[in-house]
């Protein structure tokens, strides 16, 4: 698999080697040991995912920009198998000189890249094609009472997300969340988020 640095320190995309002949393809989609080898050296921390997740949405579905409280915060490994998708890291660590930064990468079952989020980062994404399904693997387990999240829709963010906002299909839950600069964050680039 090849890494790929992107412009906030800890984002990055892996692109997995795939063999492709007559009948189709085959790739690792993940093995933990080369996720050690090659992603650990740039974090300085190994990452263990302890739950897998997929969600299935059709075209303008925005989902986001999620991420869960201290002490539960999570690192998310994120594929699109079915379709396109358009994700976003978001930096929220207070005091971090990319704070309010993103980074986006369309991500595809064409391109079979993979987008790793690391913890103190809101994520979410956008459906391009006409139905996406989207899987990811959490280093941390779900936490209903820390989950929170920042408006999808926060215009100070500068996110480019590729489908007309008025065409956007959002959860009740996703319309509520708080724009970044009243959201109310608890962890910032002094934490030990490992």
């Amino acid at each position: 698999m090849e890494v790929i640095k992107t412009n906030i320190e800890g984002v990055l995309i892996i692109e997995p080697k795939v063999f492709k002949d007559a009948r189709g393809y085959f790739f690792e989609s993940f093995s933990q040991r080369e996720f050690d080898q090659k992603v650990a050296p740039i974090l300085g921390h190994t990452v263990h995912f302890v739950q897998d997740n997929e969600s299935m949405s059709s075209y303008g579905v925005m989902r986001g920009l999620h991420y869960q409280k201290m002490p539960y915060t999570q690192s998310k490994l994120v594929r699109c198998v079915k379709g396109e998708v358009l994700d976003v890291a978001v930096d929220i660590r207070k005091g971090s000189p990319t704070f309010g930064k993103h980074v986006a990468a369309v991500i595809s079952e064409e391109n079979h890249r993979q987008f790793f989020i690391p913890r103190g980062f809101a994520h979410g994404f956008a459906v391009l094609s006409e139905t996406a399904v989207f899987q990811y693997k959490c280093d941390e387990f779900y936490h209903p009472e820390a989950d929170a999240g920042i408006s999808i829709l926060d215009e100070s963010l500068g996110i480019d997300w590729m489908i007309p906002v008025e065409k956007a299909i959002l959860s009740e839950k996703d319309t509520r969340h708080a724009c970044l600069k009243d959201a109310v964050l608890d962890f910032d680039i002094n934490d030990k988020l490992y």
